[in-house]
């Protein structure tokens, strides 16, 4: 039987200014999605576009990277943020980067939360309802979410297609949520181990969690953050491991389901 295919996405754009964050141009040579930041957790105008314009060069497809208004933090700091507020702030930020997309000529095609909103509105209610908001205001995109996370069921409620996100370079707790970057186990930096995560999870659809418990996850998208250690070794260890598997490597389109 023919092997689901994968898309393999990383966290890009996410320098300012003179200062650059993460190996965007080596990742762009194994990864198929990027989500561009919007410019609250890292990136700016010129970043944002040049980074869209590299990634289109590469065929690689583009989504959008919103976050908490956190510059200093990166993004990673838990905030309290009134749904209400924070739907106008994702669509800002979606908003900017399908802007700036359009300007080069390329489509939007998927959101992805950044840091600690991602990691909140897994289980947040209000704040999963915030990104699937922000998301319809943008029709035909696809959101990033994790499997059976309060993001996911809100934006399915929404009419928004998930794709079922796993993360390479992170450890994963028994219940399914990533181990916290504070934690021992949090960083996965070996290019054996992730290449071997990624062939399991996409052909058995599990992940062993820290504990030894094996996690069913499911997922049809996987991430490298750009700024763990030799991100893109793991990129392309992983690339190389799944096609050596037989695994069909591109990111999602209308076709999929």
């Amino acid at each position: 039987m023919p092997a689901q295919v994968v898309d393999i996405n990383a966290d890009g754009g996410e320098g300012f200014g003179p200062y650059t964050i993460g190996a965007d141009a080596e990742l762009l040579r194994s990864v198929t999605s990027l989500n561009v930041a919007c410019g609250f957790h890292g990136g700016d105008p010129v970043v944002i576009r040049q980074t869209i314009r590299a990634a289109a060069a590469a065929g690689v497809s583009v989504g959008a990277h919103p976050g908490f208004p956190d510059l200093q933090g990166f993004g990673r700091r838990p905030m309290q943020i009134r749904p209400a507020e924070l739907v106008d702030l994702l669509i800002y930020q979606i908003g900017a980067v399908a802007a700036l997309a359009a300007a080069e000529g390329v489509r939007l095609k998927h959101v992805k939360a950044h840091g600690a909103l991602y990691t909140m509105a897994e289980r947040d209610a209000g704040q999963a309802e915030a990104i699937a908001q922000a998301t319809t205001a943008f029709p035909g995109l696809w959101l990033f979410a994790p499997p059976g996370s309060s993001m996911a069921a809100a934006a399915e409620k929404r009419g928004v297609r998930v794709v079922p996100e796993a993360f390479l370079d992170r450890g994963y707790r028994p219940d399914g949520t990533l181990v916290p970057r504070s934690e021992p186990g949090a960083l996965l930096t070996d290019p054996e181990a992730v290449a071997a995560k990624a062939v399991r999870l996409v052909t058995r659809g599990e992940v062993q969690a820290t504990d030894g418990t094996v996690v069913l996850l499911r997922p049809r998208t996987l991430c490298i953050h750009s700024d763990t250690p030799d991100a893109p070794a793991l990129a392309a260890a992983a690339r190389r491991a799944l096609e050596a598997a037989g695994v069909p490597i591109a990111p999602p389109d209308d076709s999929s389901s």
